[in-house]
């Protein structure tokens, strides 16, 4: 793994760690697959007009955000309800349109060296959504606890809502290179559900869910380097052996 992809497969876990906890917090740990399933239609269309993957796959999830925020409000549904409903049917269509190697790719991920346009454009979101979830931390958690209190203190709850939906769905794009369609939920969500078990404020479940994503991209890459395996499998069962591991000492903790 060269530096470039090692600095970018670091990012991608910073701003995973972060948006993951979040989501953990929101209980929405069962939204992050299928969320991550409209990035295939994205594939699809960009292969059909030979464009590159990833910028198609960003297109989609974008859209696919925008249209569970909307619909949200409409229907009067829940985010995970409108989020599994949708993106069920994003699997399916693009499962039609993504075959052969592509398709393995897009679900698993892949190797390969990254493109200029993929360094900047993973390098600049990665970095917008750690600045967005630390700067607005407060408000996020305003709004997590009450809505109406939060529309009392002045948030705007539905831009702060778009905003982080969007932001869910840029991490899930951070992460298809490396992980795919299948996989990147579960680097999303496995690390946080961790850090909430260990940590006893917020500030300590975001750096304890940052630090576990980055340990489990990091070290999952490099086993996999060394096993001559793909990275994305890896690094969810680095993650998980993790959660496994949290398990362990609790119990003697809330014994002492």
């Amino acid at each position: 793994m060269t530096t470039e992809s090692l600095l970018l497969s670091v990012a991608m876990a910073v701003a995973a760690g972060l948006v993951g906890s979040f989501a953990v917090m929101r209980r929405m740990s069962l939204a992050a697959d299928p969320l991550s399933h409209v990035a295939l239609p994205g594939i699809g269309i960009a292969l059909a007009l030979h464009i590159h993957p990833v910028f198609g796959a960003v297109a989609m999830l974008v859209f696919g955000a925008l249209l569970v925020w909307a619909v949200e409000e409409r229907g009067g549904a829940t985010t995970e309800s409108v989020i599994g409903v949708v993106f069920s049917a994003a699997l399916a269509i693009g499962s039609i349109m993504t075959t052969g190697e592509d398709l393995i790719e897009a679900l698993f991920g892949g190797a390969g060296a990254l493109s200029l346009s993929e360094k900047i454009f993973g390098l600049s979101v990665a970095t917008a959504i750690v600045v967005f979830i630390i700067a607005f931390r407060n408000n996020l958690v305003i709004m997590m606890v009450s809505p109406d209190i939060a529309r009392t203190a002045g948030i705007n709850v539905r831009r702060f809502d778009l905003l982080y939906l969007e932001s869910f769905a840029l991490t899930i794009a951070l992460g298809l290179r490396y992980l795919g369609v299948l996989l990147m939920g579960a680097l999303i969500i496995i690390p946080a559900a961790t850090a909430k078990r260990l940590a006893h404020d917020l500030k300590g479940m975001l750096w304890i869910s940052v630090a576990l994503s980055v340990i489990s991209t990091t070290l999952g890459s490099a086993i996999a380097v060394r096993l001559h395996r793909e990275a994305g499998p890896i690094i969810v069962l680095v993650a998980t052996a993790l959660f496994w591991l949290s398990l362990l000492p609790l119990r003697t903790w809330k014994h002492e």
